[in-house]
């Protein structure tokens, strides 16, 4: 063990900034990280083995104790649980004589769940030592079992078993006629760089993961930073249940993607990118790698780029479980080999980001968009959408529908034509931007997408009448109690007690006044949370108890009241106590 960690730990040049990518080849080799081997790496590269420690406790795919020697995790997203995964989770354990979340007594075996696997419109799915499978069914589960049990090698496994689809519906002006690699390098010097810059920014590109800050002012802060030493990092950890555009961007548009990157790079100075690929997209690593090394070939990434005093190289960085990456100060402390806990701003990225150094931090599509509008111009962008959100949306659209898949819209589409493009119809509602983002019902489908009304980072999760409120709700809330950092008090506890409050009211044993006290956790959790994720985790019970008021009364326990009793009028008046008491109300008093 001391002599492979030890060839380890100089493979990755004796750096701590790759203990993730060191630990997940422990995890690979022993299938968990051993004591052992904590000392011989914390020795090896300098640093504590509580650091270690620290970091292997963090992410969901490390383990300080033995998996199985095949691992398979399946995917608890709300999607997965549309398409049958409880029944087949439960076909699954039976079939291999196994529990869920634990290890078969040989040590063969072990099974558990995992957050979205980014396979949402072919789900069911799940992982197998970190290889993804999709379109789970009782035939390839028998299959599985077989394999495993015949202790067959993974490479040995059928092809068409870790097939994923990229399932393009609908290509617009990113997806259609992707430029040749080069092109958008070539034309910004023909054009100049700072022109080309000023082209980005009469774009009016915004990015793509969510937030929307202008792209051309971000790159053009970092630029400005008086350190020489500057840093691109394109963010694929798409973890936000029902995303999963950017899988099929950098399976079928990488080169775009990577010549977005390196047109930044150019445009700002830097000489070092990263890639952080999220975990479960494993699959996707090695023909990335092979990309990336057709590009140095041809002399698109290296020294002397085009001819160009250019000087800039890609390395990937895999993520190993861990939602809260996709923060971006987070990221950029996974990227450093620590724990993903996002930092306090100011500063931001661009002035200190990857080792106190600026920093670019952008969306994989904000980059393919990029390096598209240095080939046509920012006028060609702004020629499509609106005139607060310029050039088109890719969405990742998944749930209740006939054609699960990736669309591309102008921005200013209305709901209404997506859903049916995608062929949804009886439509209860749509979670548009993931859990974190906002849920709207049947009667809000003349609404449009755009930053000026719904924005979103990608997802769009169709839900007929045939599904339960309350259970889309429980599975949000639930997923970020599980995905919270624990950094921050408000989140850490705010999130798991509106998982009890909500399993409570779900359950039938809710009151009137839990439905209150509901409420404030919301804006207790909402309103002092460190980071994004806190400050969204509310979003599923805020607007579903906006648009379904009723749904959570139905639900709540039945009292036999006095005679001339007013629920509503009550709850008025228990909202009226809490709001009164800065501490966030006395529950038992609220309830009476």
């Amino acid at each position: 063990m001391k002599d492979f960690i030890q060839d380890l730990v100089e493979s990755h040049g004796q750096q701590p900034t790759r203990l993730l990518a060191i630990l997940r080849d422990i995890q690979a080799q022993y299938h968990h990280i051993p004591k052992d081997a904590i000392a011989f790496l914390a020795t090896a590269l300098n640093i504590t083995p509580a650091q270690i420690i620290s970091v292997v406790e963090f992410y969901s795919f490390f383990h300080l104790t033995p998996r199985g020697r095949y691992e398979i995790l399946i995917s608890d997203s709300i999607t997965d649980h549309m398409l049958g995964k409880h029944k087949l989770m439960d076909y699954l354990a039976a079939k291999l004589q196994v529990a869920i979340g634990a290890v078969r007594a040989d040590g063969l075996v072990s099974l558990d769940n995992t957050s979205c696997t980014g396979l949402c419109d072919q789900g069911p799915a799940g992982l197998v030592n970190g290889q993804a499978i999709a379109r789970l069914d009782r035939p390839r589960i028998d299959a599985i079992s077989e394999l495993i049990d015949r202790q067959t090698p993974l490479a040995q496994w059928p092809a068409e078993f870790f097939q994923v689809s990229d399932n393009i519906h609908k290509a617009g002006p990113l997806l259609d006629k992707p430029i040749a690699p080069g092109d958008a390098l070539k034309a910004a010097y023909a054009r100049g760089l700072m022109q080309t810059l000023a082209e980005i920014e009469r774009s009016n590109l915004r990015g793509r993961g969510g937030a929307g800050f202008k792209t051309a002012m971000k790159w053009r802060f970092c630029a400005e930073e008086a350190e020489p030493q500057r840093h691109v990092v394109c963010n694929a950890d798409e973890g936000e249940p029902g995303t999963f555009k950017d899988r099929v961007l950098l399976n079928t548009y990488a080169h775009q993607v990577f010549e977005g990157m390196t047109l930044c790079a150019a445009l700002i100075g830097a000489h070092q990118g990263f890639l952080y690929l999220r975990g479960e997209y494993l699959h996707l690593y090695d023909k990335l790698q092979v990309i990336l090394e057709e590009r140095r070939q041809t002399g698109l990434l290296g020294s002397n780029i085009l001819g160009q005093a250019l000087v800039f190289d890609i390395e990937i960085r895999l993520g190993a479980g861990a939602y809260i990456c996709g923060e971006e100060s987070a990221l950029i402390e996974s990227l450093e080999g620590k724990p993903g806990i996002p930092r306090n701003r100011p500063p931001y990225p661009v002035s200190s980001g990857y080792l106190c150094k600026p920093t670019v931090v952008n969306n994989v599509e904000t980059f393919l968009a990029a390096s598209k509008i240095a080939v046509q111009g920012g006028d060609w962008f702004t020629s499509f959408g609106t005139e607060k959100s310029s050039g088109s949306k890719i969405l990742s659209i998944s749930g209740d529908c006939a054609r699960p898949g990736i669309y591309e819209y102008d921005f200013g589409v209305k709901i209404k034509e997506i859903l049916r493009d995608c062929g949804a119809t009886d439509v209860l509602g749509v979670q548009v931007g993931g859990p974190s983002g906002t849920f709207i019902s049947d009667q809000e489908f003349d609404r449009t997408l755009g930053f000026e009304d719904l924005a979103t980072g990608g997802s769009f999760i169709i839900f007929d009448h045939n599904r339960s409120i309350l259970g889309i709700v429980h599975n949000f809330t639930h997923f970020f109690a599980h995905e919270s950092c624990g950094f921050c008090t408000p989140c850490r506890v705010g999130t798991s007690l509106l998982a009890k409050q909500l399993d409570k009211i779900v359950g039938g044993h809710g009151s009137a006044g839990d439905v209150v006290a509901l409420e404030e956790l919301c804006r207790i959790v909402k309103n002092h949370s460190h980071c994004g994720l806190g400050q969204t985790a509310a979003n599923p019970v805020i607007h579903t108890l906006q648009r379904y008021p009723e749904v959570y009364q139905q639900q709540l326990k039945k009292i036999s009241y006095e005679p001339g009793f007013d629920l509503d009028d009550a709850l008025a008046t228990a909202r009226r106590m809490a709001h009164r008491n800065d501490a966030g109300a006395h529950l038992s008093q609220v309830e009476e």
